[in-house]
């Protein structure tokens, strides 16, 4: 027989299964391999933000390998790069869904990629907690399988209003958005909240979320003269419009949300134009307290990066799916637990404590002891400069 023709036939015994190989992979492993996966960005312009979700989550996972290896289990992180992109979000969610090994998804970064997967996690029941999402109606669908960490914009939007005027004086404000799920739906939440308040809203206007001139934008900001602007968007478009104001010599007050909690913000703005730039963030400064120390320490220990918020939030999202993963296991009678079980026991977290945040999930999937932490970056610092917390309890 000529070379060729053996290799045809080996070709199809081996397609048969009639050749045995040596790199197959065994069932027992696979039914003792539990893999975590996460969703956010990690290309593109909010790789930093998502990186740090990732990053997080990974922390936990390596802090928890050991409690899961006496049950049984190989615990592994499977990251997913969502691109901040919906349809790859979806293309992603897809994908996990049919993995068997996934037990459960720590993500997403953004409200409007976790909305169209939102129905693909429900189909295929993976349970999903996430760090960050705080679009008000993710919680209003009746998904069985969605949870959050963090505050929604219908406290964080109001939170910011109350501060603006309480606290800075402000009489008109000039509000824009980046026209995405997040940004315009944190914009309508501190517009109804500062008109409620007794503010004047000069504007309200929406800005493409990929636009990168913000000389228009700007010039009208400028020319109304408004006691403070709002601005609902990421780091890497409220930092260009900052930068853009600084050339204006606006000289109210600029204020924004969670999108723009991250130490980027400070390179793309300017250090100098960020002097009465107030922010309100879902996620707290772990490193106030003597257990976000340690956290950051061994972040920076093993990533070689300072830890940004959403680090401690992706971490203890993830410690939420762990903590309920080895309730659901010696539950299960040592045994892989399902996804459903394990929804459950993330559905019924009570009272549980992580590095930063405290999580209680209500019948929709919010935490019942979330809250809103208002920063100045004053002093051209990261983390911005702490000052004061605000209940989401203030605004039921």
């Amino acid at each position: 027989m000529k070379k060729s023709g053996l290799f045809m036939l080996l070709v199809v015994l081996l397609s048969l299964g009639l050749i045995a190989t040596g790199c197959s992979t065994t069932t027992s492993s696979k039914e003792n391999v539990i893999q975590i996966a996460t969703q956010s960005p990690l290309s593109g312009d909010l790789a930093a933000m998502g990186d740090s979700i990732k990053m997080g989550a990974q922390l936990a996972i390596n802090d928890e390998k050991e409690t899961f290896k006496k049950l049984g289990f190989d615990i592994e992180l499977f990251p997913q790069d969502d691109q901040g992109d919906a349809k790859q979000g979806v293309a992603n969610t897809e994908l996990l869904v049919s993995n068997p090994n996934v037990l459960a998804v720590v993500g997403h970064l953004n409200s409007g990629v976790m909305a169209p997967s939102g129905p693909k996690y429900e189909q295929g029941g993976l349970p999903v907690v996430s760090p960050a999402n705080t679009a008000v109606d993710l919680t209003e669908q009746g998904w069985k399988t969605y949870h959050r960490i963090c505050a929604r914009d219908d406290v964080q939007g109001p939170a910011g209003a109350e501060y603006a005027s309480k606290s800075l004086n402000v009489k008109t404000v000039f509000i824009a958005h980046d026209k995405t799920k997040y940004g315009q739906g944190l914009a309508e939440a501190f517009k109804k909240a500062a008109e409620k308040l007794g503010m004047q809203v000069v504007s309200f206007e929406g800005i493409d979320q990929k636009e990168k001139e913000f000389n228009p934008l700007a010039t009208s900001i400028a020319a109304k003269k408004p006691d403070a602007v709002y601005f609902g968007a990421m780091y890497n478009q409220s930092g260009l419009l900052i930068k853009k104001l600084g050339e204006k010599k606006y000289n109210g007050f600029i204020l924004s949300g969670d999108g723009s909690d991250h130490k980027d913000l400070l390179q793309i703005a300017g250090k100098n134009n960020l002097k009465k730039t107030f922010i309100t963030s879902v996620a707290g400064d772990a490193t106030r307290t003597e257990k976000g120390k340690a956290f950051a320490k061994k972040y920076k220990d093993t990533f070689k990066l300072e830890p940004s918020t959403f680090s401690s939030y992706g971490y203890d999202a993830c410690l939420v799916v762990l903590n309920a993963l080895e309730k659901s296991i010696k539950d299960n009678g040592g045994k892989k637990p399902t996804r459903e079980q394990l929804n459950k026991a993330i559905s019924e977290t009570k009272d549980f404590e992580g590095v930063f945040t405290k999580v209680t999930f209500d019948e929709k999937g919010d935490n019942k002891t979330s809250d809103v932490f208002i920063y100045s970056f004053a002093e051209g610092t990261y983390p911005a400069k702490y000052i004061k917390t605000i209940s989401a309890a203030n605004f039921k």
